[in-house]
């Protein structure tokens, strides 16, 4: 069996969701759109069901699939609905529900419903992505509560800019938002992963931790709270060939690397269609045998060469670590010039393996 595979510490994945709440004190939605990024969603809800204040999908097509494996916690749908023919099995099956647009609004008014329905009127505030413009939320507001419709509502935005710490961004939104929510009497929700962890003084009744469910962090620089955040999926496979080459030998497609002197090289069976990044150049670390290595030359879509030449106990079966508790995602998508998110969602193919649970 090909040795390629994805070890997931759901105890990892509980530190991290404490974690949010406890340095915010809010209620805290626990987003697991894009399968849970990369890690699955139903095994990360079941593993997250019994503290999590509910979790947050990008569509109904997730919502269901978590229904469908018995979870019970309320689930946002953060696009909201693509087509007003999916508002009763939005109700039948108890989601929130996400309104960004004036025809998301007008659907709901002209809907008939059996029960109300939980609405997280959303606000453009100057990410410019989806979004209620200001000058139509406080209307928008209104008209759902006349409506008769609507039980419950929660006033969002997002931020387009909290990863960037010194940027005056985030707060221009506060403001932008502040402002649109005058003399409206209902909970809030601001802050996404980069908030949580870097903007403390942003009020949020209910935050909404992504990537830091993870163990990765979204800052380009070390940052205190991404300092405790645990690891959760280790991404990990095996030499499955060594080579004893001299000076002056190319390594993979493109010779985009040579060798400098006489080397051992080991194939790893790990790719690009494993969702491993193409772009990674020589000298993205790996982590061979619990010593810090490199890779080299160009990723394949099955296997990619490391550095054995400095690790002579390393060998054919030596197990390899790409990302994980040791070699950060962070640093793998940083040498990748791409971010963790994206590595983690393009996993694919790798059979993943739980534990913790």
């Amino acid at each position: 069996m090909r040795p390629a595979r994805a070890l997931i510490d759901l105890q990892a994945l509980r530190h991290n969701y404490q974690l949010a709440r406890e340095i915010t004190g809010a209620k805290a939605l626990a987003v697991i759109k894009a399968d849970a990024y990369g890690h699955g969603a139903v095994r990360v809800a079941q593993a997250l069901e019994a503290e999590a204040n509910g979790f947050a999908v990008a569509c109904i097509e997730e919502a269901l699939e978590l229904r469908a494996a018995g979870i019970r916690a309320p689930v946002l749908l953060l696009e909201g609905f693509f087509e007003a023919d999916e508002l009763p099995l939005i109700i039948e099956h108890d989601f929130w529900c996400v309104v960004h647009s004036l025809w998301q609004l007008e659907a709901i008014e002209q809907a008939r419903l059996s029960k109300p329905l939980t609405v997280w009127l959303k606000l453009d505030s100057g990410m410019h992505r989806v979004g209620l413009h200001p000058k139509d939320f406080q209307e928008a507001y209104q008209r759902l509560l006349a409506s008769g419709k609507v039980a419950k509502i929660v006033l969002m935005s997002h931020f387009a800019r909290a990863d960037e710490l010194d940027c005056v961004r985030s707060n221009e939104q506060v403001a932008v938002f502040e402002a649109a929510r005058q003399g409206l009497s209902a909970e809030v929700s601001l802050r996404n992963s980069p908030s949580v962890m870097g903007w403390p003084n942003v009020s949020s009744d209910w935050v909404r931790p992504g990537i830091m469910l993870y163990g990765a962090t979204p800052f380009g620089e070390d940052q205190a709270i991404a300092a405790r955040l645990q690891p959760v999926m280790t991404l990990e496979s095996k030499v499955i060939c060594v080579r004893e080459l001299p000076a002056g030998e190319p390594v993979g497609y493109g010779a985009r690397f040579v060798t400098p002197k006489p080397m051992r090289i080991g194939v790893v069976a790990m790719g690009y269609a494993d969702g491993y990044p193409r772009h990674a150049p020589t000298g993205t670390p790996v982590r061979v045998e619990g010593q810090r290595s490199q890779l080299l030359g160009r990723v394949s879509m099955d296997m990619l060469c490391v550095d054995l030449t400095d690790l002579p106990q390393a060998g054919l079966g030596s197990t390899v670590e790409l990302w994980g508790k040791n070699i950060l995602a962070s640093d793998v998508a940083t040498a990748a010039e791409t971010i963790p998110y994206q590595i983690f969602c393009n996993l694919r193919r790798v059979p993943r393996l739980y534990s913790g649970a």
